[in-house]
């Protein structure tokens, strides 16, 4: 007998961590509602880490970017990786639908990165149901979408920019491809192209809570109606409907997480800071070595997570002077620790996926945002949700010791801590009742299931509460 299901969803996300954990997370709430999901690793991913999924309603499905042997090292530049993704990984993604087309469960529709605007080309070729899946904030998304409309216009003459649904924001709040265009050619060609078809897509699905951008969410959703179904965070943390679900399930980075968690188990409520800039920002040496001598100065304990190939940076002798306060790591289950009573603030990069992983935990933050969409988080963080304190980089494009020392103190004890203790603990409540039943996200991803389930493409709700 054969098992039902009420769709079949094959998703494609682009092959980095930050957007695997997001796209994968919502194949696993998918699949707790009745879907069958497939996953798309390409082959580099495959062949280095061999994911397997015990549930057969999730699977993992191969696909080439053109790259199978190093992947994205491989490639002489960005642009050269993303032409071959394009054109390897559309003739791949059509092979893998066709596989399965005679299977009891044929794919519905295609769930595809906003990255990967051809993800939608090839949904079409075979006549399924296309879904875009943007991964960044609605903000971030919207300044996108209306430069490549052409309706928003650059700050030759003045300092501002104006956007619907979001505050007034500086050269320096807006996505670095954009405020800086000339230092990222091709990513800025990247992002814009996002929105080449997103008018076309079925479906436009956010990775962000009604909640948190109601303004801009709505002022977007007037041009190009959308679903919010955020946060993409495992269940354990959040509704508890799956209590096993504790990660995301396919980590690039992965190393074992006893050191971290057995450190934090003997630190005290609220003493450490929690120091990471995710898995692409690299700092400059002359950085590395301002925030390593601010950590040494500091009061506080200190869990730095430092990739090895940044090591190389940081002050000699560094690990072993601090080494009674301070842990230095390559990897860390970030989860985890921003879980941990031990953490008392999370000196981040503003990543919209630790962005949100610290709301989820209400972990008030210090921002020091270094390119993409991180400006405008940061600009979130600090001035709309008022959950962290922003750094102020100098005229040489540095951020000082004596500066991020006293936006940690301003954190951990100074006279705003309680306001942002209260606030962040206010966002965790939203966020976590929009997941749940009733709420914002939950309905919105049961509309979406009802949509691809009965193959009518009906109109994308509205976010409003």
């Amino acid at each position: 007998m054969k098992e039902k299901y009420v769709a079949h969803v094959l998703a494609v996300p682009y092959p980095s961590q930050g957007h695997i954990c997001p796209m994968l997370q919502f194949c696993k709430c998918l699949v707790s509602r009745g879907v069958k999901a497939s996953f798309a690793i390409t082959n580099y991913i495959s062949n280095t880490l061999n994911p397997k999924f015990d549930d057969e309603c999730l699977r993992f499905v191969t696909i080439s970017d053109g790259y199978d042997e190093g992947g994205f090292m491989e490639a002489k530049s960005v642009s050269d990786y993303l032409a071959r993704l394009e054109s390897v990984g559309s003739l791949a993604l059509g092979d893998a639908i066709e596989q399965d087309v005679d299977s009891p469960n044929p794919i519905t529709c295609v769930v595809y990165d906003a990255f990967l605007p051809w993800g939608l080309n090839v949904a079409k070729k075979y006549g399924l149901k296309g879904a875009v899946f943007f991964t960044q904030a609605c903000g971030v998304n919207y300044v996108y979408y209306l430069i490549h409309h052409g309706k928003l216009s650059m700050p030759v003459n003045g300092p501002w920019v104006d956007v619907p649904g979001l505050p007034q924001l500086g050269v320096d709040d807006l996505p670095s491809f954009v405020g800086a265009p000339e230092s990222y050619l091709a990513y800025l060609q990247l992002v814009l192209n996002q929105n080449s078809n997103v008018d076309a897509a079925d479906y436009v699905l956010v990775n962000t809570v009604y909640e948190l951008e109601d303004k801009v969410v709505d002022a977007m959703s007037n041009e190009c109606p959308l679903l919010t179904i955020g946060p993409t965070i495992p269940s354990y943390y959040l509704d508890k409907q799956r209590p096993w679900d504790k990660t995301y399930g396919l980590d690039l980075f992965h190393l074992d997480p006893s050191p971290t968690t057995n450190w934090l188990s003997t630190k005290p409520p609220r003493s450490v800071i929690y120091v990471s800039f995710g898995s692409m920002a690299c700092l400059p040496k002359d950085q590395m070595q301002e925030l390593a001598l601010s950590l040494k100065e500091s009061a506080y304990n200190f869990l730095w997570v430092v990739r090895a190939c940044e090591e190389a940076k940081l002050p000699k002798e560094f690990v072993y002077d601090t080494s009674s306060k301070g842990l230095i790591v390559r990897w860390a289950p970030q989860l985890e620790v921003l879980a941990s009573e031990a953490i008392g603030c999370f000196l981040t990069h503003c990543g919209w996926n630790s962005t949100l992983e610290a709301l989820v935990m209400s972990v008030p933050m210090v921002g020091m945002p270094q390119w993409t969409d991180q400006p405008l988080d940061a600009k979130l963080i600090e001035d709309v949700w008022k959950v962290g304190i922003r750094v102020k980089v100098n005229e040489n494009g540095l951020v000082e010791r004596e500066e991020i020392g006293r936006c940690i103190v301003s954190v951990m004890e100074g006279e705003t801590r309680s306001e942002l203790v209260e606030n962040a603990k206010k966002w965790k409540g939203l966020v976590k009742k929009a997941i749940c039943q009733g709420g914002s996200s939950d309905r919105n991803i049961g509309k979406f299931i009802n949509n691809i389930s009965n193959s009518l493409g009906g109109e994308c709700s509205e976010n409003r509460t």
